[in-house]
């Protein structure tokens, strides 16, 4: 390799160094972030658990149970429904936030019955979650995305004995002047709950 070669590859590496080096004390700076919550509790972005995962990382560490549960139902077989939120989001959306836990002895695998009869072909969710305000007398089903896939956890296809799998679905909102609706999955007994926000 000639010594103007050797220069040119030199001067580029610093530059590309010089660069990441100036990003890396952008990243570092936190000037004006002392009012920003690290909680990753509070994040206003449900992901979706499983198969269907977005982000590898966030399904690789488990997430911290939320302290706060505003609703709990029995299912079958020893499973439990906590549901942590249902919160209104900008945009018209409402979205349903929870963890599903199994307290019996077994594996549960009756997981195809949380999917809905709408979703047939396209695998373990649970898009079969239904929302009803009662004062409004109508139903609200699980949003899907121009590929007809449900904004919901997705990929579970069973839940061993004491294991607990979050799990979130997003609705179209109802009015505003609903202020409760009963929240209902399959195999689960039905929960009333507020809305926040």
């Amino acid at each position: 390799m000639s010594i103007r070669r050797m220069l040119k590859v030199r001067g580029g590496m610093a530059a590309v160094s010089a660069a990441v080096m100036a990003l890396t004390l952008a990243g570092c700076g936190g000037v004006g972030d002392s009012n920003k919550s690290t909680d990753p509790q509070k994040s206003s972005t449900p992901r979706s658990q499983g198969a269907g995962s977005q982000n590898p990382a966030s399904s690789a560490s488990p997430s911290p149970e939320p302290t706060e549960v505003i609703a709990t139902v029995s299912g079958a077989s020893g499973m439990t429904l906590a549901i942590n939120s249902l919160q209104r989001d900008p945009g018209g959306f409402l979205t349903v936030t929870g963890q599903i836990k199994n307290t019996g002895s077994q594996s549960f695998a009756g997981t195809s019955a949380w999917r809905g009869i709408e979703l047939k072909g396209s695998g373990e969710s649970v898009a079969g979650a239904t929302l009803v305000d009662k004062a409004g007398k109508k139903r609200y089903y699980v949003l899907r995305d121009t590929e007809a896939r449900c904004l919901c956890t997705t990929g579970i296809s069973s839940v061993d004995p004491g294991q607990v799998v979050p799990f979130f679905a997003q609705f179209p909102a109802p009015p505003t002047t609903t202020t409760e609706v009963d929240f209902n999955l399959p195999t689960f007994a039905t929960a009333t709950v507020k809305i926040s926000g």
